[in-house]
């Protein structure tokens, strides 16, 4: 099906006809439209156009309005302040539009697709092979997810990549300590599950980063472990290809409760990378973009200095040889250039990092790995935060274990779903405690900014009321129950029917579900799209409390009723989704 053209489009249309109309030299200029609690929609762009035409703009404002065509879409159109106009939507306009968004079959609910999408590449969900996953790594991945549906529903090309850790001197390290001390491997290490065996290999990754801080010998025998794994020698190789694939059942089952999903081919860590960095360090000294300086390869940058006063340098090349992040993450960037065939890297990465990519985007635009048709951009996010407003730890002070915060929300959800419950058994109690918990988790964090820190309480992530998922599910539960009351009544729009105030203002929110989506996708901002939904749910829970469905006063407000509660529940189930937020119907 053809997209549908929202009401604030045609709107918009209508105001540029009759502004170019009166003000030829206007043609093209932004009217400036947005939703008012004066009328259905204000346009505030008359002013600047009379401020450089040097006209009177209530004058020029009346002059529009004069030329506006009213009747299909537009009910009415006046002139108020020092020339807003006030525009009042005609009520079969809006049930009209909302149900050619209802017969999309495609379920898209008439949201267009780019006609000429380009190539994505998002960097997301970044774990550590050998290391348990914590607290900081849910953004990453949470937003990553948001982020790839927004984009793919869109219609542009994405191709997602999860650079783990999976290379560098903590697996010489490992291995080494590991050799040395063969009697500490579990090996009934088959036998346990994915988190058993990534517990036991934190435990004995702990222990090796002791040993290594402590002991000078052990520090050297461990980096010519490292020489030997970048070599290729056998044993050394099996070892560590055992750490990735226990670390990898690992990662599937974190994700799998997180109701995430993680393609094994999209796992490209920086081992992937490992054929690139010789040539890449090379093409960037022969270049001259990069420099030897005591013996490592740097690129300097005036602008970025250290206390001291010194240009901090992006070390691509140790003194030893060694190779650092820089150098996988600009082998990374020529493979999703010249390979990947991308327009857009999009890197989702705690904003600590920021420094460290605002170099390495620099180094590759020098080097003409970025030109001007490709960007990259770093989409950084801020810190979780315990209620203490201090960053998330254990008593002990300890890093948070993603698992036990997961499962302890599973737990908290669960037994709201058990208090609210009707009807349902222990198993659908538990798969509902699942989805409203885990909902719960990315609603609080995909409703914050992802640039801003977010405190992670989960008292308040799973109550029924204010901004929470749950809040949303429940509305999204009350829809699907009085469908089902309503027996064989079916939802039908009868565009004839006069509209209550609040099935207006429903209604208008519905229609703005497009616009909003092309905005959280263009801005990579999942939070436009959240708060889009919270009040789409607000709105939904005035409508309900003033306007009676079942009950209405004939069998076509009924009927109407029953459609706009049935498109506004669509819309809630597809807004959640591409949040990868699930709606059950019921709770």
């Amino acid at each position: 099906m053809a997209s549908v053209t929202s009401l604030s489009d045609s709107v918009q249309q209508h105001l540029a006809s009759a502004l170019s109309a009166t003000l030829p030299e206007a043609a093209g200029a932004d009217p400036l439209l947005r939703r008012s609690d004066r009328a259905d929609f204000q346009a505030n762009g008359i002013l600047a156009l009379a401020k450089k035409a040097k006209a009177n703009p209530r004058e020029l404002a009346a002059q529009v309005v004069a030329r506006v065509e009213s009747g299909d879409v537009i009910k009415d159109i006046g002139v108020s302040g020092p020339g807003f106009l006030n525009i009042t939507i005609a009520d079969r306009a809006i049930t009209e539009n909302l149900a050619a968004r209802y017969a999309d079959e495609s379920g898209r609910l008439g949201v267009p697709q780019a006609a000429n999408p380009g190539t994505t590449v998002i960097d997301y969900a970044q774990p550590n092979v050998a290391k348990e996953m914590h607290v900081g790594h849910l953004r990453s991945a949470v937003i990553g997810d948001a982020v790839v549906q927004l984009l793919e529903f869109t219609g542009e090309n994405v191709v997602r990549r999860h650079h783990i850790g999976d290379w560098g001197t903590q697996f010489g390290m490992l291995i080494q300590y590991l050799d040395e001390h063969p009697h500490e491997l579990d090996h009934k290490q088959d036998q346990v599950s994915g988190e058993e065996a990534m517990s036991n290999l934190d435990r004995l990754y702990k222990a090796a980063r002791k040993l290594f801080d402590s002991d000078e010998e052990f520090k050297t025998r461990a980096r010519r472990r490292v020489v030997d794994l970048q070599a290729g020698e056998p044993h050394t190789l099996a070892m560590w290809q055992r750490f990735v694939d226990e670390s990898k059942i690992y990662f599937f089952s974190v994700f799998e409760k997180l109701d995430m999903e993680i393609r094994d081919p999209d796992i490209v860590g920086e081992s992937g990378y490992n054929d690139m960095l010789a040539e890449t360090c090379r093409l960037l000294e022969e270049s001259g973009v990069a420099v030897r300086s005591e013996g490592a390869l740097c690129v300097f940058f005036e602008d970025i200095k250290g206390p001291d006063g010194n240009p901090v340098p992006l070390i691509v090349q140790k003194s030893d040889g060694g190779y650092g992040y820089a150098a996988t993450d600009l082998s990374a960037i020529r493979d999703r250039v010249f390979h990947l065939k991308a327009d857009t890297l999009l890197y989702v990465v705690d904003a600590r990092q920021s420094l460290h990519f605002r170099m390495v985007f620099e180094t590759a635009r020098r080097a003409g790995w970025l030109g001007e048709d490709v960007k990259a951009h770093q989409l950084a996010f801020g810190t979780v935060l315990g209620k203490d407003g201090k960053p998330f730890k254990t008593r002990e002070g300890e890093t948070v274990r993603l698992v036990d915060l997961l499962d302890e929300a599973i737990e908290r959800a669960s037994a709201v779903v058990r208090e609210k419950a009707q009807d349902l058994s222990e198993a659908e109690i538990a798969e509902r405690g699942a989805q409203v918990g885990i909902g719960a988790v990315k609603y609080a964090d995909l409703s914050t900014s992802a640039n801003r820190d977010y405190k992670f309480d989960l008292d308040q992530m799973v109550s029924l009321n204010g901004d929470t998922s749950v809040y949303l599910q429940y509305a999204y539960a009350r829809i699907q129950s009085i469908l089902r009351k309503a027996g064989d009544v079916r939802p039908c729009a009868h565009p004839e029917s006069e509209l209550h105030p609040a099935e207006r203002a429903l209604g208008l929110h519905v229609d703005a579900f497009a616009e909003t989506v092309a905005e959280a996708a263009t801005e990579y901002a999942p939070h436009k799209l959240a708060g889009y939904l919270y009040q789409l749910a607000s709105l939904y829970t005035s409508f309900y409390d003033k306007c009676p469905v079942l009950k209405a006063e004939t069998p076509a407000q009924v009927e109407n009723r029953l459609f706009l509660c049935d498109v506004t529940a669509r819309t809630l189930h597809r807004g959640m989704d591409l949040l990868g937020i699930r709606t059950p119907g019921r709770l």
